[in-house]
């Protein structure tokens, strides 16, 4: 089990908990809950690489306490 802390452009950050294995799409679905956004509204990335629903958090080197961008489209 890890922890990522998610940036929004307004400075809030939300820490969810799940596992290396989830995919991008299952994070997605676990901030949604949080924020009470539809998970296709809401798009990942870091330094500028969109993340896409189907890779998992760790083929993109994503472990506990990474930082990820968050944004809502």
């Amino acid at each position: 089990m890890i922890e990522v802390v998610l940036n929004d452009r307004l400075g809030k950050k939300i820490r969810v908990k799940c596992n290396e294995d989830d995919t991008i799409g299952d994070l997605k679905k676990l901030v949604a809950a949080q924020t009470g956004t539809k998970p296709e509204k809401i798009r990942l990335q870091r330094w500028n690489q969109i993340f896409k629903d189907h890779i998992t958090l760790s083929d993109y080197e994503i472990s506990d306490g990474s930082g990820i961008e968050l944004y809502y489209e």
